[in-house]
């Protein structure tokens, strides 16, 4: 079976800087981590033990800082939360931040805007640089996603993902692990909120390499028509504040509502990454509704998260070994 072993010592900036096995990789350890703590409530080898996670975020965050600190303490290590203490190229520069933090502790999450800082972050530091948001990627929602679809449905073979609304950071992601996978992902967005043209071109090379397909179209309808997964995301994210009546007319034809949802799959399940505006881009009746599964794609945040921390920076006698332990 292929491992994530060759993640140690690794950045995370995108998804697509994983392939296949490393991501089935990752997903199995996932599952082994999430069935260990839900038996006992505790993991009975502390992978972690002795290691220290800088958690660099120059965003607001719920999911991604308490997944990230709570995985690293269930797992023996620690996490250290640095908020408006640091504020990255203002006062201090990036190379400075990443050059101190990389003597200190054993990896680093950055949550910030420009996707550049991220990069330059991980170019300087001498350790694996996470990324926990950027506005062209959200890598660890994308994973967890995949994650729990592949839990839900008992596969990603056939797999038809639309994606209603912005072609924001969290399509990027989805888009690319997607296609990776091998699975259909399919967007409907309004005039002038489509995504960038760069992840899109990637994305398709990678879906054209995996059996994948990534599709396109103005009309929410036709792209939820037989679909396995709804996915939806906040219209006006963070930054975008000053957007939000503009974006509210742009995107009032693009509501998962339990209309739109009778034309997917009968066994379609819904997501969302969360924030939620409620009445927005999703009901409480579907959100709420039998075939939501958003708050177990919240809580699987933490247990791919820990997955991914257990390859990147686990002590050497687990990370790298099969699920299991067995060599």
């Amino acid at each position: 079976m292929s491992t994530a072993g060759s993640l140690r010592g690794r950045d995370l900036l995108s998804v697509a800087d994983l392939s296949r096995p490393e991501v089935e990789g990752l997903f199995d350890r996932a599952a082994e981590l999430k069935a260990e703590f839900r038996a006992i409530r505790r993991h009975a080898r502390p992978a972690l033990a002795g290691r220290t996670l800088a958690m660099l975020f120059q965003k607001p965050s719920l999911r991604t800082r308490v997944t990230f600190e709570v995985g690293a303490a269930q797992l023996g290590g620690h996490a250290i939360y640095l908020t408006n203490e640091v504020v990255l190229g203002a006062r201090e520069s990036v190379r400075d931040v990443a050059r101190n933090l990389e003597r200190l502790v054993d990896a680093i999450v950055v949550r910030t805007g420009p996707h550049e800082v991220a990069v330059e972050l991980a170019a300087q530091a001498a350790i694996p640089v996470i990324n926990g948001l950027t506005l062209r990627e959200h890598p660890c929602q994308a994973l967890a996603d995949l994650f729990t679809i592949r839990e839900q449905l008992g596969r990603l073979e056939g797999v038809v993902l639309a994606f209603v609304g912005d072609g924001n950071n969290v399509y990027h992601s989805l888009a690319l692990l997607g296609a990776t996978l091998g699975i259909e992902v399919r967007l409907a967005h309004p005039p002038g909120y489509a995504p960038n043209s760069r992840i899109v071109e990637r994305a398709q090379d990678l879906a054209a390499a995996n059996g994948g397909r990534i599709v396109f179209s103005g009309e929410p309808a036709e792209v939820v028509a037989g679909a396995s997964v709804v996915y939806t995301d906040a219209w006006t994210s963070m930054g975008q504040e000053a957007e939000a009546e503009e974006r509210r007319d742009a995107f009032a034809g693009f509501q998962v509502n339990a209309g739109l949802l009778a034309t997917a799959g009968p066994n379609a399940i819904v997501m969302h990454c969360l924030p939620a505006h409620r009445g927005e881009e999703i009901t409480s009746e579907v959100m709420d509704g039998p075939q939501s599964v958003v708050f177990d794609q919240s809580e699987n945040r933490l247990h791919v998260q820990k997955a991914l921390l257990v390859e990147l920076i686990g002590a050497p006698d687990f990370a790298g070994q099969p699920p299991g332990g067995q060599q």
